[in-house]
């Protein structure tokens, strides 16, 4: 009994962490992004009636070389075949260089908003694609890129 109630109380913890609202996906890079390698979101929309904010999660550790990261981003209706590119620039650390994002160790995620409170045209099929537009082919201390889907809290 007494170890049945420890792991419902770790459990508890472990989920207490995961955002309950929203839906997160991540891709792997492994400390290393080449230029080349777009890193593509399917996002399925079943209620599109709802805004949504739409957030980009960067995971960098500490051997990335520079203060901010600069993204090419391919928002894409697969249905209406209509895309749109945006190019943004996100900092990653203060002008002192302490990472501005939150995290135990050498790896450190920020969260940066890309469209907040945003109407899907309609329910369907999207796609997000990053490609990372910084000054070197392979760009080294990223661990992880994603996105975030959540409903707009009313």
């Amino acid at each position: 009994m007494h170890r049945l109630l420890l792991l419902f109380g770790v459990s508890l913890s472990v989920a207490s962490c995961i955002p309950s609202s929203g839906e997160v996906q991540m891709k792997p890079l492994n400390g290393n992004w080449n230029k080349k390698a777009e890193q593509v979101f399917d996002i399925d929309i079943q209620d599109a009636q709802n805004p949504k904010n739409l957030i980009f999660v960067v995971r960098n550790n500490n051997s990335y070389p520079y203060s901010n990261i600069r993204l090419i981003v391919n928002f894409e209706d697969v249905k209406n075949k209509k895309k749109e590119t945006d190019t943004l620039n996100y900092i990653l650390a203060k002008p002192n260089g302490e990472w501005i994002g939150t995290g135990f160790g050498e790896t450190k995620e920020t969260l940066f908003q890309y469209r907040m409170n945003y109407k899907f045209p309609q329910n369907g099929a999207y796609k997000i694609g990053m490609i990372q537009a910084m000054r070197h082919d392979t760009l080294r201390g990223i661990e992880d890129i994603g996105i975030r889907v959540e409903p707009v809290k009313p």
